[in-house]
């Protein structure tokens, strides 16, 4: 038989770290779901023209074709790289059926072809969160999405989290007042800021033809960084010390507005969740429809895992125009890969079992396997152990398995005793009416 070949790119969890998995994608649909959010599946594929559009993840795409297909046929469909595409496709597709503003989450596994590193995967899940309306949308709501995607992380066995946040109003009227024309561009080589750095940055904006003045203007707001409204000022004094444009009237007013905005988005963030966001106007998010708020979320301490969270303010879903929103996406394989990988947190045990019953012998096996159906009839997980061995074996092997309790039958076939092997403490227990502490009833994820 041929060897198996690995692939890497697609995480396959162990039973332990799939209950972690698990217990993440639960938590934070809870958070999405408590905060109105209400919950969409769409299909795995999309027509490959829409998914291509104009993006770079363009040839990151897997295609599907048949295998029996003709020789020669071009694939017309791609499996989705993330879940904007479709949703974007899913509102136009179901407008007339759907009531705005249309607050959605969505979780689901996606697939991009990049090169597998740690925290980058081929098959993954995403979790997104999406506030669109029809034809305006409340700035309000940028907050909103931010907080709630706060307290979804919250609510998971993190170090902490610090949401970085921008505002494309802001950046681009500050471009445009130091004479950059092409904001969308310049804001491209300020994304890859972390990856090349001032100097490497500078290098392609004037490459592109920013003069040196603009692009040193650009690295020097890129510095400034605020927990609180206090950024406002620093931004200020940059633009009375940088402007280069005659015509300011119209960048000013932008950059006014962004300012504004993104006060108020980093004091209504940290109001409902104290320490979380901080203005940090390096954050450039360089996709081009993003039009307001920006965000980049990192796990603190982790910080070179990348964000863990991110996404901003749209004005057009849809394109052709109409449907604006904001919305964010949490890369959970990302953070699972790191929460797992580094320790941060393990699973209370490998299974959901919560007892085993143990077997006197294998003629009484029935016996055992009633009980089992009687707990299980309550909600409460078990299985039935799978020799009839010496207790201390049988004990061995719950141990083994992380399950707390044993359930002893009685050698007359009533019920009989229950043991927390942790403890040794052993009691009468009546099938129908015994429970695990809740603790115990099913795993959870702890810190080691």
């Amino acid at each position: 038989m041929a060897r198996v070949r690995p692939l890497s790119g697609y995480p396959e969890w162990t039973p332990s770290q799939r209950i972690v998995e698990s217990e993440v994608l639960s938590s934070i649909s809870e958070v999405f779901s408590l905060h109105g959010f209400g919950e969409i599946q769409t299909r795995a594929v999309e027509p490959l023209d829409r998914l291509a559009g104009k993006s770079d993840a363009a040839k990151e795409i897997y295609t599907l074709g048949r295998l029996n297909a003709e020789e020669g046929e071009e694939a017309k469909l791609g499996l989705h790289f993330d879940l904007t595409v479709p949703f974007a496709r899913y509102v136009e597709e179901f407008q007339n059926d759907i009531a705005f503003p249309f607050r959605r989450y969505q979780i689901q596994k996606v697939w991009r072809g990049e090169r597998p590193q740690e925290g980058r995967f081929r098959e993954f899940y995403q979790a997104d969160i999406d506030v669109v309306a029809r034809e305006t949308l409340p700035a309000h709501f940028e907050t909103e999405v931010a907080v709630v995607m706060a307290r979804a992380l919250g609510a998971l066995p993190l170090p902490g989290v610090t949401m970085r946040v921008n505002n494309r109003q802001l950046v681009e009227g500050f471009y445009r007042g130091v004479g950059i024309e092409d904001v969308a561009d310049a804001l491209r080589s300020v994304d890859k800021l972390d990856k090349i750095g001032p100097d490497g940055v500078r290098a392609e904006l004037t490459a592109k033809g920013v003069s040196e003045t603009a692009a040193d203007a650009v690295l020097e707001l890129a510095r400034i960084s605020s927990p609180d409204g206090g950024f406002a000022a620093a931004v200020e004094d940059l633009w009375a010390s940088t402007t280069t444009v005659a015509d300011i009237e119209g960048p000013q007013e932008q950059l006014k507005a962004g300012i504004a905005s993104l006060v108020e988005l980093v004091e209504g963030v940290n109001e409902a969740v104290p320490g979380t966001a901080v203005a940090d106007l390096r954050i450039a998010r360089g996709l081009d429809y993003y039009t307001g708020s920006v965000y980049e979320t990192f796990l603190e301490g982790h910080e070179d895992l990348g964000s863990i969270c991110s996404g901003g303010r749209y004005d057009s879903l849809v394109a052709g125009g109409g449907f604006p929103g904001v919305g964010m996406s949490i890369g959970v394989s990302r953070l699972v890969s790191r929460m797992v990988g580094s320790g941060l947190v393990e699973a209370s045990r490998a299974v959901p079992s919560a007892v085993v019953v143990a077997v006197n012998d294998e003629d009484s096996r029935g016996v055992s396997a009633r009980i089992a159906d009687r707990l299980r009839a309550r909600g409460i997980a078990c299985e039935v152990a799978p020799k009839a061995a010496k207790f201390g074996k049988q004990i061995q092997f719950a141990d083994k398995r992380g399950i707390p309790f044993v359930w002893f039958p009685a050698a007359d076939g009533t019920d009989g005793e229950v043991k927390d092997i942790r403890s040794g403490e052993q009691v009468p227990a009546d099938a129908d009416a015994w429970e695990p502490p809740a603790a115990d009833a099913r795993p959870s994820i702890v810190r080691p």
